[in-house]
């Protein structure tokens, strides 16, 4: 019989771990996610953009927040890394699947590459929880939330061709960038200094899809 492996206490109960600050900066970027599958459902593709990159912003804040705060305990960080992969997956998974389905019109075509973009998230999310960095500034292959990045500033040029061709230019990029992926390829962990980078990043962005 498998047993847990950590007792059951007040300080356990599942909504105590919600009152952790970086687990509420995480739930937040779940929302943003949320947030980026209604309007992509309802085909307003900008919203939906900006939706998805304020959840990498969320997504980086809650590492920055867990590194900085004293006297979390080692259950917390768990239980943090925990809820930041499930959510990661339906921020750089679920998300852009259903970005390329809904930009294609749910086209049966688009399906194998919806399977591919939610695949490779769970391979190598699944990956990185057992292996981690190989260093603490460097990944293997490229790590998602890049992914989501690369893909906003490329949408800004959707305007420039027709809804079909560009279909098929967001299929391409989401099928290289899943390669990158899964790939053997050593790309930095940017940090520090990046997350103002991502900031400024982030309100551009949002005020350029906000006048289209």
């Amino acid at each position: 019989m498998n047993t847990p492996p950590y007792e059951p206490s007040n300080q356990t109960d599942m909504l105590w771990f919600a009152k952790d600050l970086p687990n509420i900066c995480s739930l937040a970027g779940l929302l943003c996610a949320l947030l980026g599958l209604y309007f992509t459902v309802l085909q307003n593709f900008s919203i939906a953009v900006i939706a998805l990159v304020w959840a990498v912003l969320f997504d980086w804040g809650d590492g920055i927040i867990a590194r900085n705060m004293t006297g979390r305990t080692k259950i917390q960080g768990e239980f943090g890394a925990q809820l930041d992969s499930l959510i990661d997956m339906v921020s750089f998974g679920i998300c852009p699947a259903v970005f390329l389905l809904s930009y294609g019109q749910f086209s049966a075509w688009y399906l194998p590459g919806a399977f591919v973009i939610v695949a490779t998230a769970a391979i190598r999310l699944s990956y990185f929880n057992v292996f981690g960095l190989v260093d603490s500034a460097t990944y293997k292959g490229l790590a998602l939330d890049n992914n989501v990045l690369l893909f906003a500033f490329i949408f800004l040029f959707e305007r420039f061709f027709s809804p079909g061709i560009f279909s098929i230019i967001l299929y391409a990029m989401f099928m290289v960038m899943a390669g990158f992926n899964l790939s053997s390829l050593r790309t930095p962990k940017f940090s520090g200094a990046w997350f103002y980078v991502l900031i400024g990043y982030t309100v551009i962005l949002t005020l350029i899809y906000s006048f289209r």
